[in-house]
């Protein structure tokens, strides 16, 4: 079976969400384009990781001045809306890989599926033409204002999680949880 591709450019919506209780969510990726909509299951982490790296992204793309005024200035607003449904989930991401293309002004990102244990890296067509069963790709164009709706929106869904306890730093669930800085005691 040969890979999968499905292209956002323009994206129209790039957004984070969790379906289910905290303690037990399961974080999505949605894109929406005319291509139409993609829901992929993601870590808590990844989430975490992708919104720190756009961060970081955007303020070295300023800082050296290859993206220009007009696109720096576009004013965001914070993605509020609940995930699209249905929430079909067409694959569980494994690599993540992000760029900035001068050029067209926009961030690329590429969501590569979890492939099988050898793969380590984002592949490229001709790379993915050579192995039997390649890893399924979404990839995304957003523009800086876009991506900065998505770390705004990442960084408040990623903290809408479990309460930390103010001990150990670990994860307090419905039920209390077994401090370790409280010899085991139930807190």
């Amino acid at each position: 079976m040969s890979r999968i591709t499905v292209i956002h450019d323009p994206v129209d919506r790039f957004t984070t969400g969790t379906v289910g209780v905290p303690g037990e969510r399961t974080f999505f990726l949605q894109a929406r384009s005319a291509s139409g909509l993609s829901s992929v299951v993601v870590e808590k982490n990844q989430v975490q990781a992708l919104a720190e790296r756009l961060k970081t992204l955007i303020r070295e793309v300023k800082a050296s001045g290859s993206a220009s005024i007009d696109e720096l200035s576009v004013p965001f607003k914070r993605d509020n809306e609940p995930l699209e449904f249905p929430i079909d989930e067409d694959f569980r991401v494994g690599i993540i890989g992000i760029s900035w293309d001068e050029d067209s002004q926009r961030i690329g990102i590429q969501i590569q599926a979890i492939g099988n244990e050898e793969i380590v890296d984002l592949l490229d067509d001709d790379e993915a033409a050579q192995i039997e069963d390649a890893p399924d790709l979404i990839i995304v164009s957003l523009r800086i204002y876009q991506a900065k709706s998505f770390v705004e929106r990442s960084e408040a869904v990623v903290s809408a999680g479990r309460q930390v306890c103010p001990f150990c730093g670990l994860p307090i669930n419905m039920d209390g949880h077994l401090c370790p800085r409280a010899n085991g005691y139930r807190r």
